[in-house]
């Protein structure tokens, strides 16, 4: 077994802030581990990894009349970077200097062979990759424009990561308020060997005032029955609805990542569990990524209150609660999320949640998720340990288990 160090708990933490990161109580009592070197080690599937686009792919490849929109560096008079994209207000480039383990996983995940050795450091059987420059491209309210930006990262992602299906599973982007151009680029995605679709949390990008297109109306039934037919599941990754950078200055980069990022979920979740959209179409399988999972719970009470007592203006009327819509075709990913775990048997989700290491941003457990795993999940079954870990996520992107694994 991996001995997993201790930080001194003494040490400042301006002085060595990723210590915390490797504290572990152990796995006294645990038939099996997460760890890599563990020879009954779980089956683990992290259900949110990024790709490492290289910085002129949309310049490249994407058609020329789109070629002056796409996300951008400029530099202003006074020597100033900043960073432009159409549905962001501007971002200053800092050039910070990262050391360490915060510079390794800066530098992580360019190369194939690399992400390969990087999976088996941190005990990874299978990770689901999503864009990581290409986050931004549904940052535009010009839905045509953002479907160009998805094919470019979806013919790019199967490129890259196709010859490694049985290991990385890259989702299919698609700007599904081009509807016409959604489900023909569903349909193009599946005969390509894509496994899994990437929708914004929004289909019209921005804080909307209720006058726009959204998830719980019928006008997307089509593209619905195009991914249902398809069988392919659909993700909703965090940052894909409007600007998350709603804060500047002190503390912006908590606030924007913990208020103007995470919640965005919430609202995709209520718009399929409370329209009818999910008895329309019951097979659909959906997951939040990213968002974590401590505020499940607190939803799906709060929706199926605001169905019983607002019963009288609530239509459709539903054949089912939002929560038994939620537990039938939800999943949520998570990384470290103590509250959600200690939740998650008493509002019957275990079988919703898909742990993840989030590769290789900073956000994320990598390489030390072996560790974040002895953290949070030591009061757990080991059913539960191997469902969280793996299963879910395998039954989510219907994957074969290997009959040793499960």
């Amino acid at each position: 077994m991996v001995t997993v160090d201790k930080p001194n708990a003494q040490t400042p933490l301006q002085d060595n802030p990723n210590a915390w990161r490797t504290a572990t109580p152990g796995t006294e009592g645990w038939s099996r581990t997460a760890r890599p070197d563990d020879p009954n080690k779980y089956f683990i599937i992290s259900a949110d990894c990024h790709g490492q686009e290289p910085a002129d792919l949309w310049a490249k490849r994407i058609e020329p009349e789109y070629r002056h929109r796409i996300p951008r560096q400029e530099v202003d008079k006074d020597g100033v970077k900043w960073s432009i994209t159409e549905g962001h207000r501007p971002i200053k480039i800092r050039d910070l200097k990262l050391e360490g383990e915060d510079e390794e996983r800066n530098g992580a995940g360019y190369v194939v062979d690399e992400r390969l050795r990087d999976m088996d450091r941190d005990g990874i059987d299978v990770e689901l990759i999503f864009p990581n420059k290409g986050l931004s491209m549904w940052a535009t309210p010009d839905a045509v424009f953002s479907q160009a930006m998805c094919r470019v990262w979806n013919d790019w992602s199967m490129e890259q990561y196709g010859q490694h299906r049985d290991r990385m599973v890259p989702v299919a982007a698609i700007a599904p308020n081009d509807l016409e151009g959604a489900i023909a680029e569903v349909k193009r995605a599946a005969n390509m060997g894509h496994r899994a679709l990437s929708l914004p949390n929004r289909p019209v990008w921005g804080p909307g005032d209720g006058n726009e297109l959204n998830y719980n109306l019928p006008h997307y039934d089509d593209l619905w029955a195009a991914i249902q037919d398809a069988d392919l599941p659909i993700t909703l990754h965090i940052s894909t609805g409007k600007d998350p950078r709603g804060a500047r200055g002190n503390g912006g980069a908590i606030i924007n990542y913990a208020v103007h990022s995470l919640s965005q979920s919430l609202e995709p979740v209520a718009n399929f569990c409370s329209s009818g959209v999910l008895e329309r179409f019951p097979n659909l399988r959906i997951a939040t990524i990213e968002a974590g999972i401590g505020w499940v719970p607190w939803a799906l009470t709060a929706m199926d209150e605001a169905y019983h007592k607002h019963h009288m203006w609530s239509f459709p009327k539903l054949q089912m609660l939002p929560s038994e819509h939620y537990r039938n075709s939800f999943f949520a990913s998570f990384g470290e999320d103590p509250p959600g775990l200690a939740l998650a048997r008493e509002f019957d989700l275990m079988g919703n949640f898909m742990w993840a290491n989030d590769y290789p941003h900073q956000e994320g457990t990598w390489p030390h998720s072996a560790a974040a795993i002895e953290r949070t999940m030591g009061d757990l079954t080991d059913e539960d340990r191997a469902n969280l870990l793996g299963l879910n996520a395998a039954r989510f992107l219907a994957l074969e288990v290997p009959a040793d694994k499960r």
